[in-house]
C-alpha cells in the first residue's frame, strides 16, 4: 500500500494536494489489514479477526482477513469500490501515515507520495500560499494521533493476553474452488482457557475494559464463512 513514505515538509511539498479517496484500487491486493480493538465491534460482523505474531517485536497484532489468498483482497471489486460497510481505519488513512522521529515518544506525519492520491493539481492543498498548513494537515494529524492512541492500548490488550497463555494457532480448513485450503500462520483466543480463568483474572479482564473486544474477536470468525462465498462469487464470475 505505501511505497514512498517521507515526512510531510512545507518545502517539499509546498504545491502538493490529496484527493478524497473515490477509489480503493491501492488496496485491492492486500488480504489482511492491521485493526484496533476500538475497531472489533464493527469489524465483527464483516470480517474474521485474527492475531498474527511478530516475532522480531516480540508480540502479537490483529488483523482482519481480507482476503483467502495473499494478493487478494474480496472486499474491494475490479472497479476499486469498497464492498463492505466498514473500511478499517489503516486504509482509510492512506495516504498518510505516523512514523517514530527518533526522539521518545514523538511521530512525524508522513505522506506516501507515490499515491495516485497525491497530486499537483488536483484535491485539497496541504498548505496555503503563504506556507502555512491547511485544515487538511490539522485532520491529518488530529487522525492519526487518535489512531496511535488506540494502538498503544491495542499493544496492551494483545501484551496482556499473550502473558496469560490466551493465545493458540488457528488451524482452520476451507473450501477455495474445488480445493480445500488450510489456514494456517494465525492465532486465536481460546475460548476454553477463557471460560476457564480465575475469577480474580477475568475481573482483572473486566476492569481492563477487554471483555468486548475479546467476544467480538470470537465473534468475528464465524465470518470466515463470508470469505469463503465471496472467493466463490468470484471464481464463478471469471
Amino acid at each position: 500500500m505505501f511505497q514512498k513514505v517521507v515526512p510531510v515538509n512545507k518545502d517539499r511539498h509546498a504545491k502538493k494536494k490529496v484527493k478524497d479517496i473515490s477509489s480503493f484500487a491501492f488496496a485491492s491486493k492486500f488480504h489482511i489489514a492491521y485493526v484496533t480493538m476500538q475497531e472489533f465491534a464493527r469489524a465483527a460482523s464483516i470480517f474474521p479477526i485474527v492475531f498474527l505474531e511478530d516475532k522480531e517485536k516480540d508480540e502479537f497484532r490483529p488483523v482482519v482477513l481480507l482476503g483467502i489468498n495473499a494478493g487478494e483482497n474480496l472486499f474491494v471489486d475490479p472497479a476499486g469500490k469498497w464492498q463492505a460497510s466498514y473500511v478499517p481505519a489503516i486504509i482509510r488513512r492512506y495516504p498518510f501515515a505516523l512514523t517514530p522521529s527518533g526522539k521518545d515518544g514523538q511521530y512525524v506525519v508522513c505522506i506516501d507520495e507515490e499515491s495516485p492520491l497525491v497530486s499537483d493539481t488536483e484535491g485539497s492543498p496541504l498548505f496555503d500560499d503563504n506556507g502555512e498548513p491547511t485544515q487538511v494537515i490539522d485532520n491529518v494529524k488530529l487522525y492519526l494521533a487518535e489512531l496511535q492512541q488506540m494502538d498503544a492500548l491495542t499493544s496492551d490488550f494483545s501484551k496482556f493476553l499473550s502473558e496469560h497463555n490466551m493465545f493458540t494457532p488457528l488451524n482452520m480448513r476451507v473450501r477455495d474452488n474445488d480445493k480445500v485450503k488450510n489456514i494456517s500462520g494465525c492465532y486465536v483466543i481460546n475460548e476454553e482457557r477463557l471460560n476457564n480463568l480465575s475469577d480474580d483474572r477475568f475481573l482483572e479482564i473486566k476492569n481492563k475494559r477487554f471483555l468486548p473486544a475479546i467476544y467480538a474477536h470470537l465473534i468475528s470468525l464465524a465470518q470466515t464463512e463470508r470469505l469463503v462465498k465471496l472467493q466463490d462469487e468470484k471464481s464463478s464470475a471469471k
